[in-house]
């Protein structure tokens, strides 16, 4: 049985270090001193889109969500029970708390961008506060391990999932492990494709800092172009900006011709959607749709999805990370460093 932190307070940054506090009713959050910021403020800044495309959507759907989420993926699992008795385990994105406390010999550490996730969390009585993945509010060097799974692929500019992953070897210690797990391009069931909408070329260039070139590897498939099926784009904000261009071949700026920004969608059941008047909200202002055919709102939410090599490129320019593995499981890309 895992005991309780007497005090977690020692694992966190100074007050000074963005900080979301956890609150059943509300959500605080300490702004960082200029002096203090260790990243620039357009990679702390959220995008529209992630505010939009995950934020939103997983407050709304957070129980439904969470009622599908209670399997460990076998590979998560094994890492975790290899950990030595006694370490302690960040995990960031950490969702309805599914992985928190799988090795009972081991402390852990939660956090989530959605407050409504952490609720869940905290009502199991896990160690959890609501924080930015890209601007942990933990100390350097604490835990002996961190993990992030089915994380990055949300966030939507390569220094943003950069920065996501320096966070992760920052608050371990040297020679700590970090587990990360991305949604591939390379899905083992293709039909899955067909059902995820690809993001236009014009609004790609809206939310990527066009003083960054982007660069993607190549896929070793070479994907047809997506058709649109389940859009759920009419009524949205920015409308008029998404719809004046046709939809995006998939060639990125740097001329690679592969897929790799999608909306994937959530069907969220009529009855389960009745739960709380977010739903009802998000069908009044556009952010979401309802399917009575399906008899469910569905929600869109925003992925980048990963091609052979971009996390071990993403990982190269971290001085202080080492691979140690790296391999394909499930339609996911994973990769183990350890802090050197």
């Amino acid at each position: 049985m895992v005991r309780r932190f007497s005090s977690t307070t020692r694992f966190f940054q100074p007050a000074s270090r963005s900080i979301f506090f956890f609150n059943m009713s509300t959500l605080d959050m300490n702004t960082p001193s200029h002096e203090e910021c260790t990243c620039s403020s357009s990679v702390k800044s959220t995008p529209e889109i992630e505010k939009n495309f995950v934020h939103r959507v997983y407050d709304a759907i957070a129980p439904h969500f969470s009622s599908t989420r209670f399997a460990k993926w076998p590979k998560v699992a094994a890492f975790l029970n290899s950990l030595t008795p006694g370490s302690v385990i960040l995990d960031a994105g950490c969702g309805n708390g599914k992985y928190l406390g799988l090795n009972p010999d081991c402390f852990y550490i939660g956090c989530d961008i959605s407050p409504s996730l952490i609720e869940i969390c905290a009502k199991r009585d896990h160690e959890v506060l609501v924080a930015d993945a890209v601007n942990l509010p933990y100390r350097d060097n604490f835990g002996d391990a961190s993990i992030s799974i089915a994380v990055l692929h949300h966030l939507s500019t390569e220094m943003r999932r950069r920065k996501a992953i320096e966070e992760l070897v920052r608050v371990v210690k040297k020679g700590g492990l970090v587990l990360i797990t991305v949604w591939a391009v390379e899905q083992e069931d293709k039909s899955l494709l067909a059902k995820w909408t690809p993001l236009f070329t014009k609004y790609d260039d809206e939310w990527v800092d066009q003083s960054i070139s982007p660069t993607r590897n190549q896929s070793n498939i070479n994907l047809e172009r997506i058709p649109e099926t389940e859009v759920v784009l009419q009524g949205l904000e920015d409308e008029n900006q998404l719809m004046n261009g046709k939809p995006s071949s998939g060639i990125s700026e740097s001329g690679d011709n592969t897929q790799q920004e999608y909306f994937v969608p959530w069907h969220l059941p009529y009855h389960r959607a009745e739960v709380s008047g977010a739903s009802a909200v998000a069908v009044e202002n556009g952010f979401a749709k309802k399917d009575d055919k399906k008899g469910a709102v569905v929600y869109n939410r925003y992925y980048h999805v990963f091609a052979e090599g971009e996390l071990q490129r993403l990982v190269s320019g971290i001085n202080n990370a080492a691979v140690v593995d790296q391999f394909y499981d499930k339609s996911n890309w994973c990769i183990v460093l350890k802090k050197t």
